[in-house]
């Protein structure tokens, strides 16, 4: 799933593209085209950023859905130790100096 939202700027008119995690209340991005800086909030009056942020918090919870489906399955999978085992060197070397 992707995790980038269209974002379309208010004075030129283009579109494009940033994180769902970074759009939350207080964020401010600089638009690449214009260089206008947008500040992104909930109660704006602007449509194209209430836009954004709808679309943001949407994203959000379906990569939290996702993410916790995906932990559940795991969780029910038997885990598997992939590590080395213990290794008994060093008590050996003790045992040698006496």
């Amino acid at each position: 799933m992707e995790d980038s939202v269209q974002i379309r700027c208010t004075r030129c008119k283009n579109v494009f593209r940033d994180r769902a995690k970074r759009l939350q209340n207080g964020y401010s991005r600089q638009c690449p085209s214009c260089e206008i800086v947008l500040f992104f909030d909930e109660d704006s009056h602007d449509s194209n950023i209430k836009r954004a942020m709808r679309t943001a918090r949407r994203v959000r919870n379906e990569l939290r859905d996702s993410e916790g489906v995906i932990t559940r399955r795991a969780a029910g999978a038997p885990r598997q130790y992939g590590g080395r085992s213990a290794s008994n060197a060093r008590g050996n070397e003790e045992a040698d100096d006496d």
